[in-house]
């Protein structure tokens, strides 16, 4: 029986291998009970699972791996609790023993991919990647666990904003012998949405989304996929096509309030919510994740520092900027693995600052949670994505009017034309419609821009232009 449920957990349906312990009831499951909360658990049958917990008697052999079975099943049921706190060491535990046992019995899910799951959605990708280290240096599960554990350093690796190691880690991962199973193909094709996301390519981004919406065709949600369905939610609305992951995500929050809305796992897709609203324009589908945001906050402390770092994109994009208040939520969300949000806060907050000291604050607290960052500010970003510089930001001098950037940066009237209407937000489209361009030539236009100030993101750009042009910041929807 746990071979079939762990295969059919590696073709990613799960739902199918609580089926398989269901058909074998609890009291036949006797070792296997663990396994059978793991799977239940992650489809969201908690009384299945609390029945399955029940029932489970005492090892007959207490074996390195049986300890390790019977810990993940502990540690995943904690994690379902109004305090969790209880299932990280659980499952770091079940780890630390499957690993010494160097054994590679059929599992639904390893428990090195448990704890690092746990961990990173209690904000510690520290925790998870020392985790995901130990568990690949002890060769966790044999073979067959490697391609999966890989994909999680890999995913590790992105949120601690460390883009080379991860591509590293997908790269072994995909040359691992047998290949990639179905549940990690989705984490594989997520992977490449985040990483290209994040470097601000679109060309990759559009490709890595075109291979992923045919992947989550291929795969069920369960508790164990929700980052990578958050992550592509968030891709999704970036490009507009959001309805696509709509019977998705409506799977996932289903699943969810099927096991009471468990904070630790709740809470950061409701963050991947809240960035897909911000994305996608709509304030209404914003409202219930980030009002649950705060109402965790109280006993959470990653749902603390979203709920504080949801009230600056709130006020941001409404043009109060608080300069204090945006920077320490900004420096919250990198403090627990989400430093390329926090830059990106920072950045999108900085060319709507009042004072240009501000402005320079900010975009400097960007560059320090994220050097060298390409910063997608907000919906428009996606259709004016960001180019590499290719020369040194040219900056005014001490002292120098705002709208005295050095010469070298001059602009012919055509450039100052299109310089004025990204000022003001519009789009590729919108920019040629109203000068009558090409969307196209709109784009080479303000690449040739970038290149000639030297802007490294387009918030850089943006400061640039409005101390070149003298625009006051509310120019910017």
């Amino acid at each position: 029986m746990d071979v079939a449920a762990a295969i059919w957990a590696q073709r990613g349906m799960l739902a199918r291998s609580a089926e398989v312990y269901r058909w074998l009831g609890a009291d036949q499951a006797g070792p296997s009970a663990a396994l059978a909360v793991v799977a239940m658990i992650g489809t969201g049958d908690r009384g299945g699972a609390e029945t399955m917990l029940k029932s489970r008697g005492p090892s007959r052999s207490p074996t390195l791996a049986a300890v390790a079975v019977g810990l993940m099943g502990e540690g995943i049921s904690a994690s379902i609790a109004a305090q969790p706190d209880r299932a990280l060491p659980a499952l770091i535990r079940a780890s630390d023993m499957m690993t010494a046992s160097a054994s590679s019995i059929p599992l639904p899910e390893v428990p090195a991919a448990l704890a690092a799951l746990v961990a990173l959605h209690s904000g510690e990708p520290a925790v998870a990647d020392s985790v995901l280290d130990d568990a690949l240096a002890g060769q966790q599960a044999g073979p067959a666990a490697r391609p999966r554990l890989l994909l999680l350093r890999g995913w590790t690796a992105m949120q601690l904003d460390s883009p080379d190691r991860a591509r590293a880690a997908i790269i072994e991962a995909a040359a691992c012998e047998g290949g990639l199973a179905p549940r990690d193909e989705l984490l594989f094709d997520a992977l490449e949405v985040g990483l290209a996301r994040r470097t601000d390519d679109t060309a990759a981004l559009v490709h890595a989304w075109q291979r992923a919406r045919e992947r989550i065709l291929h795969v069920s949600v369960d508790l164990y996929s929700l980052l990578p369905f958050g992550e592509l939610a968030v891709a999704a609305a970036r490009l507009r096509d959001s309805t696509r992951l709509e019977p998705q995500l409506a799977e996932a929050w289903a699943l969810l309030e099927r096991l009471g809305d468990p904070p630790l796992w709740s809470i950061p897709l409701r963050w991947h919510a809240v960035q897909a609203a911000i994305l996608a324009e709509r304030p209404s589908d914003l409202a219930p994740h980030a009002s649950a945001l705060v109402h965790a906050s109280g006993n959470n402390h990653l749902a603390s520092v979203l709920a504080a770092a949801g009230r600056s994109w709130v006020a941001v994009l409404s043009g109060h900027i608080d300069v204090d208040a945006v920077e320490a939520a900004a420096r919250g969300l990198a403090a627990v693995g989400l430093t390329w949000d926090g830059s990106r806060l920072a950045g999108h907050a900085a060319p709507r600052a009042d004072e240009r000291r501000d402005m320079a604050r900010l975009l400097a607290c960007a560059r320090d949670l994220h050097p060298g960052s390409v910063v997608s500010v907000s919906a428009e970003t996606e259709l004016v994505p960001t180019l590499p510089a290719v020369r040194p930001a040219v900056r005014p001098s001490a002292g120098q009017p705002a709208g005295a950037a050095s010469e070298g940066a001059v602009l012919s009237a055509r450039e100052r034309e299109v310089a004025r209407l990204v000022l003001e937000g519009k789009t590729y489209r919108e920019i040629g419609a109203a000068i009558f361009i090409s969307p196209r030539t709109a784009e080479h236009h303000i690449a040739r821009i970038r290149r000639r100030l030297g802007a490294a993101t387009r918030s850089e750009l943006l400061a640039q232009l409005r101390l070149l042009l003298g625009e006051e910041p509310s120019g910017l929807p």
